[in-house]
């Protein structure tokens, strides 16, 4: 039996090809999973089955297919799809399905993302430890009826959909640079640009999961630079940085800066409540304080949230929220079936941008107002005694456990916990001044010495 401890994540599967991940486990998950959506509906039909572009999919994904089909489910095979592509088509189709993906990790790692139908969540709590019980116990005899394969392209009604959330003809010619790092933004970005009056400017567009331009990470500032670039060398209006499966998105100004996800949270937040007034807007509780001052300004309610999808998606669900942004540049729409959509927030952000006739420098000035580390990523021998210790240490201060542990005061506030994809402590700082991050970020990083390896 294989060590399945590494494999499941907090919200999705994630591992090295080959070595954690493989056909055989591939061909169990697959089973399992069919097994758990049959279990909690008994007239289930299909389960949806997608990919991106890594090498690695060729081999894993019919293995996968293998274990749905012999449960005797159907399986509708989507080929090339971004995550959100896949969300859109569980509700369109109303079927569960699983996308293999590892998202931003390199090309020698792959992963599965899961949703019930209507894009509903899969995480450790609602469904995916289930799933890997199910392998370490052994999944039951096939079935009787093997189920059939049959291939679907939802493109043309994502890009309907996408578009669906913005007045097009509302527009101005903008300039746009999209960097898609050869990830599946090259297929569902010029799907969608074609149909609107602007400009695009496509970057590493060719689909290729050997990521031969740079890591599809816009999280890490370096693999920024190259958009940041063409921005400024064609005065561009805005830059766009998608990760490898497309369902996250970074902002460049017409400077050649960055937005935080908190500052992009923040502006299509207001042109939510700006549509809704009152709605309720979910943020977590990585994201900087601008997000909820901002919220309770044009009079939403702000609501705070665990790190990761299969959370914020449950609590959009139990409290309709209108919209949920996270600092990773994951944006969550209740009318996107409450799953996250990089692209649906930058068309926002351009709507935002043409309505205003302010340049995205200007948009970006009341969204954010502090100074912040970003996320600062240590490898610890133990996170959790990591976090116990420091947690000690600042037990004066006012402090919660809702996400590893956040401590805060009037001036500043940090955030430590546990990454849920990488074996990493996780650091994420704020504070009124930039002196006193500076100054806060020294003391917790002197705390921590002892527990980095």
């Amino acid at each position: 039996m294989e060590d399945l401890e590494g494999l499941f994540k907090s919200y999705d599967i994630r591992g090295l090809v080959g070595d954690q991940i493989f056909p055989r486990i591939c061909h169990q998950i697959g089973e399992a999973f069919a097994s758990l959506m049959m279990e909690e509906n008994a007239d289930l039909k299909q389960i949806l089955v997608a990919h991106d572009m890594r090498p690695s999919a060729q081999e894993l994904v019919p293995a996968f297919i293998e274990g749905v089909i012999s449960r005797g489910v159907d399986v509708i095979s989507l080929g090339l799809s971004s995550t959100d592509m896949l969300y859109f088509a569980s509700g369109y189709l109303d079927s569960p399905g699983a996308i293999f993906t590892a998202s931003h990790n390199p090309s020698e790692y792959n992963g599965i993302k899961f949703c019930r139908a209507a894009a509903g969540p899969i995480g450790k709590e609602t469904g995916l430890f289930e799933i890997r019980n199910r392998i370490d116990s052994g999944v039951s005899q096939p079935a009787v009826r093997k189920g059939s394969v049959h291939e679907k392209n939802i493109l043309d009604a994502f890009v309907s959909h996408v578009l669906g959330f913005v007045d097009s003809k509302a527009l101005l010619p903008l300039h746009v640079v999209a960097d898609v790092a050869n990830g599946m933004g090259g297929l569902v970005v010029p799907a969608v640009f074609e149909h609107l009056p602007v400009r695009l400017d496509l970057m590493f567009g060719e689909l290729d999961g050997t990521f031969p331009n740079h890591p599809a990470d816009p999280l890490n500032p370096e693999n920024l630079v190259d958009l940041q670039k063409r921005v400024e060398l064609v005065h561009a209006d805005i830059g766009l940085a998608f990760d490898g499966d497309a369902d996250r998105v970074f902002l460049i100004d017409e400077l050649g800066q960055s937005l935080s996800g908190s500052t992009t949270t923040a502006i299509v937040a207001r042109n939510i409540l700006e549509n809704e007034p009152g709605s309720s807007v979910i943020h977590n509780l990585i994201c900087s304080r601008s997000v909820p001052e901002v919220i309770e300004k044009y009079g939403g309610t702000a609501i705070r949230s665990m790190v990761g999808h299969s959370y914020i998606k449950q609590m959009m669900a139990e409290t309709e929220a209108a919209f949920g942004g996270e600092h990773s540049g994951h944006y969550y729409f209740r009318d996107n079936y409450r799953a996250d959509s990089g692209l649906i927030a930058a068309l926002i952000v351009l709507q935002e941008m043409s309505v205003k006739k302010i340049p995205l420098s200007q948009l970006r000035k009341e969204c954010e107002k502090y100074p912040s580390t970003g996320e600062i990523n240590f490898r610890v021998k133990s996170p959790d005694l990591a976090i116990e210790r420091i947690g000690k240490i600042f037990s004066g201060y006012d402090f919660d456990l809702l996400d590893g542990l956040t401590v805060s005061t009037q001036e500043w506030w940090f955030n430590i916990r546990p990454s849920n994809t990488e074996p990493l402590l996780r650091l994420n700082l704020e504070a009124e001044t930039l002196e006193a991050m500076e100054s806060q970020l020294a003391v917790l990083i002197s705390h921590l010495e002892e527990f980095v390896e």
